[in-house]
């Protein structure tokens, strides 16, 4: 598949329904201290909307400290038979969202470009899952507080 020389600034209806689902995230930051990259695996993300995505981590994070230091991020997340690498810049939002139980970061990110990243002549024929390990009515619930939390 030949590719456009245009970067996209924006998500297709597409990559923000596959942000949208319970899809794994890789969220990559610089570190504060040693100024090198760092890489954190979320599942807190939603569109906001085409031009923003949202995010959730806990307020001890090292990744709090590293988009305070520098709120230039990348979110890579694999789907659609490909990968694609979200680069834009983060605002906190809210140091610790109202009506979670947990102490968490509220971090919108302004989404600059879309890259897709897959190595050439190659696609994804398997999207990576996750499951819980905890009780997962639980997990649920609390799921549900941080997606309404972030999309206020």
């Amino acid at each position: 598949m030949a590719k456009s020389s245009e970067v996209p600034t924006s998500l297709t209806k597409e990559q923000m329904e596959l942000f949208n689902g319970e899809t794994l995230v890789l969220l990559s930051t610089v570190d504060a201290d040693s100024n090198t990259p760092g890489i954190l695996a979320i599942s807190w993300v939603k569109a906001y909307s085409e031009n923003k995505i949202r995010f959730s981590v806990t307020n001890t994070s090292r990744t709090v400290a590293n988009i305070k230091a520098n709120p230039r991020v990348t979110l890579s997340v694999i789907g659609l038979e490909t990968v694609y690498s979200i680069v834009g810049t983060c605002t906190i939002l809210e140091e610790k969202m109202e009506g979670v139980a947990m102490p968490l970061v509220k971090v919108e990110v302004d989404v600059t470009a879309v890259f897709e990243s897959m190595f050439w002549g190659a696609k994804i024929v398997q999207e990576p899952r996750f499951e819980k390990t905890y009780d997962l009515e639980k997990a649920k619930a609390l799921d549900n507080q941080v997606y309404e939390a972030m999309l206020k």
